[in-house]
């Protein structure tokens, strides 16, 4: 039997214990979590063996386990632990860990998890908005000229050019990032692996277990998460579907000269309510905020079985709250014709957009890339599926 030479970080301890695994020293190594778990792999089953690398301190073992992302964090581990080691919790706090791990820039990823640094991330887009708004001269709400209906049009305060510039330096600067982790990770699960098999095929079934958010069904304490994460997963994708055609509207008239119709509204904002990319932008808007209400109300209603969730979470959960609020509220007061309040709402929804996508490398955010690599990996690695 090959000599296996274990390097425990007893830092790496810490850190899973100050970024919500306070429970980890609980665990007695007693396996009920790995029995009642409905989603880990029939050999080498999780998450008693990540508890037990966890306690020791055996990072290498943990952030490079595609385990870690298998586990949906149905808490049925932690509601049955005898101990009240809350795995799920712990698992959580290491999916953390291994972001910051691959993250690149690091520092980034290290301020995004701690609550102190929070007004310097936002205080980035903020500045970068008030420095356009201000070389434009519309500080002064009250002289931002008007629609051709005398209407407040948002574009007249920051035109779409500037946003576009903006949001496109920060979706590469994310892409880039997401590249350069997933890289790294892919990397360090790989290492002494055999893949062989199918990598396209087993993207796709992937893609599709995701779509329907078939493992988050299995789960059984917190089972209404399916319905919650389906809700915000989909809502998400109305949106990235309503901004994509709001680019084609606007640069489909500019560039190519398409005239809008009755229905299909090519041209500058602001457009009428009965427009379908207005409605689908709507629809997708309340779902969002319904399905992170079921998110948020699911983790109260479980938080003593399956844990309250760490800082990591909640700033996840309530940076959408802003977007949606703040999206809503700009659209609401716009066709009410408060000038006074749209634009200061508007500007604080542009700052919210920038931080959930420009920070999503380092955030929860990140988990749809992360899980989807290791998804992707344990079946290409035969772990799984």
């Amino acid at each position: 039997m090959a000599e296996q030479v274990l390097k425990p970080d007893l830092n790496f301890v810490k850190d899973i214990i100050a970024s919500g695994g306070e429970s980890l020293k609980k665990c007695y190594q007693c396996s009920t979590c790995t029995v009642v778990c409905n989603v880990t792999p029939d050999t080498k089953p999780f998450p008693r063996k990540e508890m037990m690398y966890a306690q020791w301190g055996i990072k290498d073992k943990l952030i490079s386990n595609p385990d870690v992302w298998l586990c949906h964090q149905c808490s049925d581990c932690t509601a049955h632990c005898p101990r009240g080691a809350k795995p799920g919790e712990v698992l959580g706090a290491i999916r953390k860990m291994t972001i910051k791990a691959y993250a690149a820039p690091g520092a980034l990823a290290t301020m995004v998890g701690d609550a102190k640094y929070l007004l310097v991330l936002f205080a980035i887009p903020a500045i970068i908005f008030l420095a356009i708004i201000a070389s434009l001269g519309n500080l002064n709400l009250s002289a931002i000229p008007r629609g051709e209906d005398g209407g407040i049009v948002y574009a007249k305060f920051i035109p779409v050019p500037f946003i576009d510039a903006v949001f496109i330096a920060a979706a590469t600067f994310a892409l880039i990032s997401f590249i350069i982790g997933i890289k790294k990770y892919w990397s360090a699960m790989s290492a002494g692996v055999n893949l062989q098999g199918n990598l396209v095929g087993n993207i796709k079934d992937t893609i599709i277990e995701i779509l329907s958010h078939k493992k988050f069904q299995e789960c059984t304490v917190t089972k209404e998460r399916s319905t919650a994460h389906l809700l915000v997963f989909y809502a998400f994708a109305g949106l990235a579907v309503t901004t994509t055609w709001a680019i084609v509207y606007l640069y489909g008239h500019e560039i190519f000269g398409i005239q809008g119709t009755s229905l299909l509204h090519f041209g500058e904002s602001p457009y009428p309510l009965y427009d379908p990319m207005k409605i689908l932008g709507n629809v997708s808007a309340l779902a969002l905020l319904f399905g992170i209400t079921l998110v948020t109300s699911n983790r109260l209603k479980n938080a003593a079985r399956a844990g309250g969730g760490s800082y990591f979470d909640w700033l996840f959960i309530s940076v959408i709250y802003a977007i949606v609020a703040t999206g809503i509220l700009s659209e609401v007061l716009r066709l009410l014709d408060i000038a006074l309040l749209a634009y200061p709402v508007y500007f604080v929804h542009l700052v919210c957009v920038f931080f959930l996508f420009a920070y999503a490398p380092f955030s929860k955010m990140a988990h749809m890339v992360y899980r989807t690599t290791a998804m992707v990996f344990a079946r290409y690695a035969r772990r799984e599926g």
